[in-house]
């Protein structure tokens, strides 16, 4: 049953996610806003795209759901194996969905304190680079007096 409904859920998704189906739905709209007036704008008209777009909206929920947590598990999969094939990397990352916010929180947090002082680092580097450039170049206008 699970294959059954992950093969329907993908071929669907494709479907509903292209430009014909989109067209489709423009056109549905355009001709019930055209026959409009045939039905005096009437309560069962007006029912007839509230009840049919609900109907759609809540069976793509699940169509979509499905989707993209099959496509956040092959991603986590493929950069937990990235993980797990870079030498010196912390194969404690791997899995992390699995965590709970207050671990994530604590992860983050000093993932940001390591940006912060690699920047710092790097600001340090550039003013290093700056410096000897000037030292280089003054060198040079003395070798060139002299």
């Amino acid at each position: 049953m699970r294959e059954l409904f992950r093969k329907f859920a993908q071929m669907t998704s494709q479907a509903v996610g292209s430009s014909w189906a989109f067209i489709l739905a423009f056109l549905i709209i355009v001709v019930w806003a055209v026959t409009g007036p045939m039905f005096h704008y009437s309560d069962t008209w007006q029912l007839v795209i509230n009840t049919g777009t609900t109907i759609v909206t809540f069976l793509m929920v699940f169509l979509i759901q499905n989707t993209q947590n099959r496509d956040a598990k092959a991603i986590h999969l493929k950069l937990d194996e990235l993980i797990k094939g870079v030498k010196g990397a912390r194969t404690g990352l791997v899995n992390l969905e699995q965590l709970s916010d207050a671990d994530l929180e604590r992860l983050q947090s000093e993932f940001d304190r390591l940006h912060k002082s690699l920047g710092h680092l790097h600001e340090k580097e550039d003013a290093q680079g700056t410096q000897l450039k000037k030292a280089s170049g003054s060198l040079q206008e003395a070798k060139v007096k002299t």
